[in-house]
This record gives C-alpha cells, sequence and structure tokens, in this order.
C-alpha cells in the first residue's frame, strides 16, 4: 500500500506543529529562567545591604554604648585584616602588575 503524498503532508505539518510547541514551551521555560535568575539575584543583593547596615548600625551602638570594647573589637579586625593581606598568596598581585 502506497501513501499518497497528501497523507505524508499531514503528518509532516503535524509534526512541525509538535515541534514548534515543544520550540514554544523550551521558550517560555528559558524566559522564566531568566526572570527568576535576576529577582534572585536582586534579592540577594537586597539581604546583603540589610545585612551590611545592620551590621554598621551595630558597631555605631557598640561604639556609643562602650567605646573601649568598640575600639577594642575594631583594632583586632583591622590587624586580622593586616595579617590576611601579608600571608595571601602574592600571585594574585603578580597578574596585575
Amino acid at each position: 500500500m502506497c501513501r499518497s503524498t497528501a497523507d505524508d503532508s499531514a503528518v509532516a505539518s503535524e509534526m512541525e506543529f509538535l515541534l514548534q510547541y515543544l520550540d514554544d514551551l523550551d521558550d517560555l521555560y528559558g524566559a522564566f529562567g531568566l526572570v527568576w535568575e535576576k529577582m534572585r539575584r536582586t534579592l540577594l543583593k537586597l539581604i546583603s545591604v540589610t545585612m551590611v547596615l545592620a551590621v554598621a548600625a551595630g558597631g555605631i551602638a557598640l561604639a556609643l554604648a562602650h567605646p573601649p570594647i568598640a575600639l577594642a573589637t575594631s583594632t583586632m579586625l583591622f590587624v586580622t585584616l593586616l595579617y590576611r593581606s601579608v600571608t595571601s598568596s602574592s600571585s594574585k598581585w603578580a597578574h596585575s602588575a
């Protein structure tokens, strides 16, 4: 039994419709992913800004309430930063020079 070209054309048309539908679903999934990534980055940035502001407010409150403890804490943080800058590998600095 031979199939006619009309049957082949109908099958090809249905297959093309299915592939176009699957392509549209793939595009929708990708668009949703892009929107979700933008929302996630915005949320993480908002959380980090909130944390920085909370730490700054805590430092100011500590400095106003107990100045010697605030000075000791800031000195320890400064010495820790200096120590890390001296003991870190110098390879990352050599590339920028």
